[in-house]
């Protein structure tokens, strides 16, 4: 089992002589929100991250965030521009893939077509010159950890998705290697199978017990899996941490809003209010004074005085006001989920830039709820929780908190 270091890690891809001309006289600019320099395309930016032996780690943001990429670097499938990879404290960027003791389970399976399960769970062992009686143990091994011991004769045309993912995962596993790698391993799978292979892995890591690096563009994925997240975009770290850390306690906007589902609300034009005993938060020209928690929390990292603020409001933590008070609004969809029910609102108010309607959903639960009231165009009124309230500056969008 291994640790995993990565120091100063960039990655940059060189353009072409025409692409350089196209460059204006600043040395640099914005395409497609990746930096281009003179040296190419900068995909990963200033990558540091210090992961511990049989620590889970999820690298996780939209497309083209550059954690395809990191990983493929710690694979040895690209090279390092610059920086340092350490593996099991051992330095790596010159080593070859073959010989770095990691295993990486791909996309889209990348199996052996004519070849039987068992054969494709046994190649990597044979070109490692194992014994017959070692593969056949270490195969079994794995097929039974697995659930696929039925499905060793079978050949990769003949099985599901999920199949061919667990025979994917299988022959990396076999090798019993330092570091295994997971690329977006469930994006072809369909809603149910994504589910039922979430907890394979997660048993599947109490089982081998080593360390884990693995991508996705699912932030449900993430927050389900990996002991720390590590959220990306544009190729920087935003933000790094546990799942609750993360969700609880957000750096900046990006990443409050990209994790949690539905996204969480902003009222971009608010205003912050240190009044005496606490503080006052006005949102579309309603005043909300703050819990004693929050109120704290603010006064703590020195936020005083009167401020416009950009504030998050999870759609949980809106609720139907009992008393006729909060904020006016008016449903324009209401989706049924079962116990819950996800009300898509237009809510009306002044904020401090003088816009008139923002829109929000809210998360409110159908028990004692009256559902069939809940429908497009009926007017409500709502309070926010203010206990769960996020405040960030609205030209750094970094927390206040």
């Amino acid at each position: 089992m291994a640790e995993v270091v990565l120091k100063n890690v960039k990655k940059i891809y060189p353009i072409d002589d025409s692409e350089k001309k196209k460059k204006d006289d600043q040395g640099e600019q914005k395409k497609t929100n990746l930096q281009i320099t003179d040296k190419g395309v900068v995909a990963v930016q200033d990558f540091n991250l210090e992961i511990a032996d049989k620590e889970f780690i999820v690298l996780v943001g939209p497309s083209g965030c550059g954690k395809s990429t990191t990983l493929r670097m710690v694979a040895g499938l690209e090279q390092i521009s610059e920086g340092e990879l350490y593996i099991d404290g051992e330095y790596m960027n010159n080593v070859a893939p073959k010989s770095r003791d990691i295993a990486m389970v791909f996309q889209n399976y990348a199996l052996y077509p004519h070849m039987t399960v068992y054969e494709n769970m046994a190649f990597s062992l044979k070109m490692q010159k194992y014994s017959k009686a070692e593969i056949d143990a270490h195969v079994r091994e794995a097929a039974e950890i697995l659930d696929i011991t039925p499905l060793l004769d079978r050949k990769p045309k003949a099985l599901s998705g999920g199949q061919r993912q667990r025979v994917a995962m299988g022959r990396a596993f076999v090798r019993n290697p330092k570091v295994f790698l997971m690329d977006e391993p469930l994006s072809n799978l369909d809603a149910k199978l994504r589910n039922q292979m979430r907890a394979e892995i997660i048993k599947l890591r109490k089982k081998i017990n080593t360390t884990f690096i693995y991508v996705t563009h699912d932030q449900v994925e993430a927050m389900t899996l990996g002991d720390r997240i590590v959220i990306m975009k544009d190729g920087f770290i935003q933000q790094i941490g546990t799942p609750q850390e993360v969700f609880t306690h957000p750096k900046n906007l990006f990443v409050a809003g990209f994790i949690g589902v539905p996204q969480m609300n902003f009222f971009p034009a608010s205003r912050l209010q240190q009044e005496e005993g606490g503080y006052v938060a006005e949102i579309l020209g309603e005043r909300f004074r703050l819990a004693d928690e929050t109120a704290g929390a603010l006064a703590s990292a020195g936020v005083s005085g009167e401020r416009e603020v950009v504030v998050g409001v999870r759609p949980v933590n809106v609720i139907i006001s009992e008393d006729g008070t909060g904020i006016d609004a008016v449903i324009e969809v209401a989706e049924m989920m079962g116990s819950e029910m996800h009300l898509h609102l237009k809510v009306a108010g002044t904020d401090v830039s003088g816009e008139q309607e923002t829109e929000i959903i809210a998360i409110v639960p159908t028990l004692g709820l009256d559902v069939e009231a809940m429908s497009a165009g009926k007017h409500l009124r709502l309070n926010l929780q203010t206990e769960a309230m996020h405040f960030f500056d609205p030209e750094t969008e970094e927390s206040l908190l």
